[in-house]
């Protein structure tokens, strides 16, 4: 790996992990197009945590907020903040479980390129559906209940198939459930914490047995550039998506899928 690999990896992961492309189809592009080799999985822990910095650093009050109402919530004290972050732990529990039971098989099975190719295309066209018929709902996160909080994390764990997209499709169940899209959209992004945190405890763990040699220097760029366009990308998702709607990144995921179809041919 070179810098401007590290750079353009991290920009990559960054961009795409919390807009509903699927990050995962973006990164197989430069092993496609370039022939670039895999990062390492020391270079795969230093861009989770770019992201994770990222979200936690965007919604830090909240992220407070939430985590001092979960704590008063063992001493019987409950409110909006406690009941709001039982709701993401409970909608973090089908992707752990998930993750537990399939993702050696996901791992080893799910990751070609016409797997991914056929994910970005079926779910973008399902993203593009549950924003069209039901973007007009106004549900609101206070009317959340924990059904709806299981079923939005049902889907969270489907999309440890490569090319689903984890905010894509985890909008898209909020947008079906009555969520409008500014709502759906910080939903998913808050459930993203305890997934990508426990994504890189995974990881770094087993970085920990390998033998990898660890450069520093692609990780802490990885790290740097990761968060910083992470972070960019949520401020403007955030800004922009009621009056924009999803059909750009339907778009942008049909064509995208196409691309992959024709790497294959």
């Amino acid at each position: 790996m070179t810098y401007i690999e590290a750079i353009f990896l991290a920009l990559i992961q960054g961009l795409t992990e919390f807009l509903p492309i699927s990050s995962s189809a973006h990164l197989i592009l430069p092993s496609q197009l370039l022939g670039w080799a895999d990062q390492g999985l020391a270079f795969d822990v230093a861009v989770h945590v770019g992201t994770l910095i990222a979200v936690v650093w965007y919604f830090k009050q909240t992220v407070w907020e939430l985590l001092r109402g979960w704590l008063q919530s063992f001493s019987g004290q409950h409110g909006s903040d406690s009941r709001m972050a039982w709701l993401i732990i409970w909608a973090t529990v089908p992707a752990v479980i998930a993750g537990l039971l399939f993702a050696d098989v996901i791992e080893a099975s799910l990751r070609s390129t016409a797997v991914i190719a056929t994910t970005t295309i079926a779910f973008g066209i399902l993203l593009w559906w549950a924003d069209r018929r039901y973007a007009q709902q106004q549900q609101t996160l206070a009317q959340l209940t924990v059904k709806q909080a299981l079923i939005i994390g049902v889907a969270q764990a489907i999309a440890l198939i490569p090319g689903t997209s984890r905010s894509g499709i985890t909008m898209t169940a909020g947008l079906w459930l009555g969520l409008g899209r500014e709502q759906a959209a910080r939903f998913s992004f808050l459930m993203s914490i305890p997934v990508i945190l426990m994504a890189g405890v995974y990881e770094g763990a087993k970085l920990v047995r390998s033998d990898e040699v660890i450069h520093w220097g692609f990780l802490v760029t990885g790290i740097v550039v990761s968060a910083v366009s992470a972070y960019l990308v949520i401020a403007l998702f955030m800004r922009v998506i009621e009056r924009m709607g999803m059909l750009p990144f339907v778009l942008y995921r049909l064509a995208l899928g196409l691309v992959l179809i024709l790497l294959m041919v």
